[in-house]
């Protein structure tokens, strides 16, 4: 019967691996990302059930207890879940995962402590290749447990998202990864609790420093970044648990974490191992951002042009080709339902309607996408970066919804400026721009858009949903003539982000 149970697991986690694999490859596109979370459900449901029935054999307290006690964590984590996934506004998201990261983190360290209070302190082979496991494990799990709790921390406005700037930072994180080494092999020499808890230490203060010194306008990058980390915590602890799933679990979610780290810093010029390194984003300007709004010193005083929504209507209803490029302030203002109506509208009048998402724009990877796919957006007039740049040039007019530094042409233009290198939407090039914002206050970065100047670019200010709401009124009814006006305006509280 053990036997059979045995071969019945690892049939069962051989095909939860196939099925996490699928899942992977239909997250990678629209098309099939609902497909892609079916099949992880079901990959998971499969391991959790193959990892209970070997739970209940090997249980040395008896099955009911057993039972029981995996009913209740099962029960209290489902309820947590269930709630939060209900309660969380899609703004809220990168934060929900920040600090679900951390509980990989936290799970790893305490995998990595028990293991060790049970099995770690023999002698031989076997407990050496396990304290090897344990030292690599905590580490791993100690570090995405303070760097995500940092992060969940700047994004949602408990703290500053200013990156922290220490005196030779880099040398104070290379003097403690070598003594974390050095401190490891300690331990797999000579183990002991106390060597194992300062270990533990050193790596949740490496974590903590090395999101603290991220800029928070950098945040989508450090969540995928962290993301990786959680999944090689995760392929630790499957290493010390002696759990084949595990083990693969997690280097398919560190391995792909990873890969789309790299992706979104070559999208952003910057250096892939900077981001390890904790350096990522110092080059962001520190005063004045702040972790929940994100906005950063009220821009600089320059002229602008205004308009009025029906005046927008009226540029769009003569228009042949229309882009949007949304970013964070279209999620603060829940405006993708008007802007998808609006795209249904403008399409029903012949104009072809397109989307330009950035690669980081919002504060998680794929950030807008999801938001579109919530308002049903057609999957085929959502483009990214690289697709939509070299038509531009030939659109009509640019809907800029929430965005800021991802339009920013200081970065192609300003060889000083801090986000210079950096690739962005080059909406300036159509014929006419017009940006929503809510105030002419900076985005996360903290630097000046000289887009909100230039002389093809209007200002609608206001909320984006009744700004959108406006110019649908409009589309449906009579409008006024087009009207501009030339004006320096006050910034209100709230300003719109990338």
């Amino acid at each position: 019967m053990s036997l059979t149970l045995d071969a019945a697991a690892e049939t069962a986690y051989l095909l939860a691996a196939l099925l996490f694999l699928g899942a992977l490859a239909g997250l990678s596109r629209h098309e099939s990302a609902r497909r892609g979370n079916l099949l992880g459900i079901v990959g998971m449901a499969l391991a959790l059930t193959a990892t209970v029935a070997l739970a209940v054999r090997d249980a040395e307290r008896g099955t009911v207890v057993t039972l029981l006690l995996i009913a209740v964590a099962v029960g209290v984590g489902a309820v947590i879940g269930v709630w939060r996934a209900r309660a969380v506004e899609m703004t809220g998201m990168p934060e929900l995962i920040a600090m679900l990261h951390s509980f990989v983190g936290l799970a790893a360290v305490l995998v990595g402590v028990n293991t060790y209070l049970t099995h770690g302190h023999g002698s031989g082979g076997a407990a050496v290749s396990q304290r090897v496991e344990i030292a690599v494990g905590v580490f791993i799990g100690a570090v995405t447990l303070t760097g995500s709790v940092v992060a969940w921390g700047k994004l949602s406005g408990r703290m500053s998202g200013a990156p922290l700037m220490l005196p030779r930072r880099h040398l104070l994180n290379l003097v403690v990864v070598l003594a974390s080494v050095a401190l490891a092999g300690w331990f797999v020499v000579a183990p002991s609790l106390w060597s194992l808890l300062v270990l533990t230490g050193m790596a949740l203060l490496l974590g903590a420093h090395l999101v603290a010194s991220i800029g928070g306008g950098d945040m989508p990058v450090v969540v995928s970044m962290l993301n990786s980390y959680s999944g090689w915590a995760a392929a630790a602890a499957g290493f010390m648990l002696g759990n084949d799933l595990l083990i693969i679990t997690g280097a398919l979610v560190g391995s792909s974490g990873a890969i789309l780290s790299y992706l979104m810093c070559k999208a952003m010029n910057r250096s892939f191992l900077s981001v390890i390194a904790g350096g990522f984003g110092q080059g962001t300007p520190a005063a004045g951002l702040a972790g929940a709004g994100g906005s950063g010193p009220v821009a600089a005083t320059q002229p602008v042009r205004e308009i009025t929504p029906e005046a927008a209507a009226d540029l769009l209803r003569t228009a042949r080709t229309v882009v949007v490029t949304p970013g964070y302030g279209m999620a603060v203002a829940r405006a993708q339902y008007a802007v998808a109506r609006l795209a249904e509208r403008l399409g029903e009048l012949g104009v072809r309607v397109r989307f330009g998402i950035h690669p980081v724009a919002g504060r998680l990877p794929g950030h807008m996408n999801v938001l579109l796919a919530e308002a049903r957006v057609p999957y085929d007039i959502v483009l990214g970066l690289e697709e939509i740049n070299p038509d531009l040039a030939d659109t009509d007019v640019v809907l800029v919804i929430g965005a800021n530094d991802t339009v920013n042409p200081a970065a192609v233009e300003e060889p000083v400026s801090p986000i210079a290198g950096m690739p962005v939407l080059e909406v300036w090039h159509a014929r006419q721009v017009i940006v929503f914002k809510r105030s002419m206050a900076t985005g996360y970065s903290g630097v000046d858009n000289p887009l909100f100047g230039r002389d093809n670019t209007r200002m609608l200010f206001g909320d984006a949903t009744d700004r959108v709401e406006d110019i649908l009124v409009a589309l449906a009814g009579a409008t006024t003539s087009p009207t501009t006006t030339t004006t320096s305006p006050t910034t209100p509280e709230e300003s719109s982000h990338r």
